[in-house]
């Protein structure tokens, strides 16, 4: 199933969206008891496909990634956090902080934890996961490589550095999540084509690696890491400016698209 949050008249709701492009109203609870109505409606703006508990990404996922940046490829996940006024909608803007001039996308996967997950065996990792959608982790490089100390989370926690979307797939429909096309454009020009085959630490062993001795909630997104072809890899650097429009596409799921203000 695809699902959507949209925004209706008395707040936002879900609903599924069909093989024709139609949509049915979704009632219930998120991460367990969403059922279809039946009720066909016209969806409302596009919302970001839930409000996360936590957002916890993973840095040099992707070994041609780490290539790119001359950096060793991790022995274990690298991981931070975003807060979760990152969050942002499918087709509304990033927004550029007054702080950086050194703004860079990021593609990715995202995994959403349906159920709370406490040190899960790498076997049974798959069955934690309700579903997954596409990440634009969005960071402010000279925060994150020049002045943060050592520590990702200030250059990737700036408003709108998170946008999410356009659907949640429910894992049923992606039984392979190591197995996936990602393709990043901006302005139209390709800057990411690759294959999630490519992480150094698949899904699995993600969920596995961050619930040891630490429980996550339902509602956890995981961004996954990104595939080499960054702006800060670009010769000369590629900084995102006002105008610019991102469009990171995963098979499957299908295309969040924000432009930059």
């Amino acid at each position: 199933m695809k699902i959507i949050r949209h925004l209706t008249p008395a707040g936002p709701a879900y609903a599924a969206l069909q093989p024709d492009g139609s949509a049915l109203a979704l009632e219930g609870e998120h991460f367990t008891t969403l059922l279809s109505t039946g009720q066909s409606i016209a969806p409302g703006k596009l919302l970001a496909p839930l409000d996360p508990t936590n957002i916890l990404g993973i840095g040099l996922n992707y070994r041609r990634h780490a290539e790119e940046g001359g950096k060793a490829v991790p022995t274990r996940p690298m991981w931070f956090m975003k807060t979760t006024n990152t969050v942002q909608n499918p087709g509304d803007p990033i927004r550029l902080p007054a702080s950086s001039t050194k703004v860079d996308y990021e593609g990715e996967l995202a995994i959403i934890l349906g159920k709370p997950a406490r040190n899960v065996p790498k076997a049974e990792a798959l069955s934690y996961v309700f579903g997954y959608t596409i990440a634009n982790d969005i960071s402010a490089r000279d925060w994150q490589f020049e002045w943060g100390g050592g520590q990702f989370c200030h250059a990737k926690s700036f408003d709108t550095f998170c946008p999410l979307g356009p659907v949640i797939v429910t894992a049923d429909e992606i039984p392979n999540p190591n197995a996936l096309r990602l393709v990043t454009t901006v302005n139209g020009e390709t800057r990411q084509d690759w294959t999630t085959a490519d992480m150094v630490f698949d899904v699995p062993t993600l969920i596995s690696f961050l619930s040891e001795d630490r429980t996550l909630p339902a509602g956890t997104v995981i961004l996954t890491g990104t595939p080499h072809g960054v702006g800060y890899a670009c010769k000369p650097p590629c900084w995102l400016k006002s105008g610019d429009q991102i469009a990171v596409s995963i098979d499957s799921i299908g295309t969040l698209a924000n432009g930059v203000l």
